[in-house]
């Protein structure tokens, strides 16, 4: 794998992780934000 292919994917897994982090820091946007996706289906 290319160093600029690997060096993206590990600034796009640890966005991710940061996002995940930021979501358990706020539970109710994670609840807000599931039941929006809940009600599209």
């Amino acid at each position: 794998m290319k160093p600029a292919t690997k060096f993206f994917w590990y600034i796009a897994m640890l966005g991710l992780l940061l996002l995940v982090f930021a979501m358990y820091g706020q539970p109710d946007f994670l609840m807000t934000l599931a039941n929006q996706v809940w009600g599209c289906v």
